[in-house]
């Protein structure tokens, strides 16, 4: 053998030629190909992107994610492990959340002291799929330019795939739009919760002094919006997202709450805004968040629309209208209220500073308001968490009427 071709040998060995054992496939036909991670199969859903740095497990098990596949921006994600603490979704046995997980680089092993688990075992655990070795700024350009694509994610270790079948199931999977997924996500059963937030060193509380009995109404509602609302004294019964107005009220709530969640507002208004209007009649406080939002700008004769990219992401900065404050937001959610549809006695109250979308509305002369951004996450990192104290405020004075 000749030093060149001793050359070449050794060359092959170094760079061996990878085959790919995981796919995404758009809509459109486009086939990207890249490596598996996570739990093997494949999943259909949305394909958004999501700028965040941190906090990919709170954001992975968000049930607001339903019917999803995300795309993270940031390059290195799962270098912090994962724990049981930064799940979102209540039921930890359970799995709503994104379908799937897209990632520029393959996950490094895990370097903090709160890590229990690699991320990669965690997926596989939670049956969430994973490619890495994509491009994620050409897909997160691609989203910009075309909107969020329906797309399905396929990981197989033998890299064999029906590249026909994934095509065509993607290109008829519906969407978003038009999709009630709540039923995915929502409680079977009512429950009460008094966790309260986590502390330095101390890790989470109890709240056994409540001041208010709060009814949640759950949509899909995450684990830190429920400690907040126990943070401010608040001992909270969450309840089915089909429970009726009749059976809330007979609860005597001295506050409701209406929970975010995932697909279409205009779908699960459909059962949701009748119990919501109910609620306003009664004159009872009520706070929204997300999907709660939008159902309660639906309620009030608003409409929703689906938006082109989204939001989702933890770096959304956000204007109070009534103080001109910015506020740094989590954001996510694929549809928002069209805010020229507001009717009259339904005020915004707050607005993204990236695209002028609504963000938040309150009915005047009622104690009702929303936010269509998450306030229990903590990019700013504690600029919403005033919206809970203003839950306790009109409470605490309703109470007093």
């Amino acid at each position: 053998m000749t030093s060149s071709e001793n050359a070449s040998a050794e060359n092959a060995s170094a760079w061996p030629d990878l085959k790919p054992t995981a796919l995404l496939v758009l809509a459109d036909g486009t086939v990207i190909e890249g490596f598996g991670l996570g739990a093997e199969g494949q999943a259909v859903g949305e394909v958004c992107f999501n700028t965040a740095m941190t906090g990919y497990q709170e954001i992975l098990t968000d049930p607001s994610y339903a019917g999803q596949l995300i795309t993270f921006t940031f390059p290195h994600i799962g270098n912090v492990g994962t724990n049981d603490e930064d799940i979102e979704t209540v039921n930890m046995a359970a799995t709503p959340g994104a379908r799937g997980v897209i990632l520029r680089s393959a996950i490094t092993s895990p370097s903090n002291y709160r890590a229990a688990r690699h991320l990669d075992a965690w997926l596989r655990a939670r049956g969430i799929i994973g490619i890495s070795g994509i491009d994620t700024r050409a897909l997160t350009a691609l989203i910009r330019t075309k909107g969020m694509p329906n797309a399905v994610i396929a990981h197989a270790k033998d890299g064999h795939f029906d590249v026909y079948g994934l095509k065509k199931e993607a290109r008829e999977w519906p969407g978003l739009e038009g999709m009630d997924l709540v039923p995915m996500v929502t409680s079977g059963q009512r429950y009460t919760w008094d966790e309260t937030p986590w502390e330095w060193d101390k890790g989470f509380g109890r709240q056994d002094r409540p001041e208010f009995n709060v009814v949640a109404v759950d949509y899909g509602i995450k684990r830190n919006i429920l400690r907040l609302l126990a943070g401010e004294g608040c001992k909270i019964t969450v309840v089915p997202a089909t429970t009726s107005a009749e059976d809330i009220l007979a609860m005597k709530p001295d506050g409701i709450f209406l929970s975010n969640g995932p697909g279409d507002p205009a779908e699960t208004g459909k059962y949701a805004v009748p119990m919501i209007r109910k609620v306003i009649e009664s004159g009872t406080p009520t706070f929204g968040i997300c999907l709660g939002h939008q159902m309660l700008g639906l309620a009030v004769g608003a409409k929703t629309k689906k938006m082109h990219q989204g939001h989702h992401g933890a770096n959304h900065p956000v204007r109070n209208e009534a103080t001109d404050k910015v506020e740094i937001t989590s954001m996510n959610h694929g549809f928002a209220v069209d805010e020229t549809t507001l009717p009259k006695g339904a005020k915004q109250t707050h607005i993204s500073l990236f695209d002028g979308s609504n963000c938040g509305i309150e009915l005047e002369g009622k104690p009702v308001f929303s936010v269509q951004y998450h306030p229990e996450a903590s990019p700013g990192p504690r600029d919403s968490h005033y919206l809970f104290r203003r839950f306790a405020d009109l409470m605490r004075e309703n109470k007093r009427a």
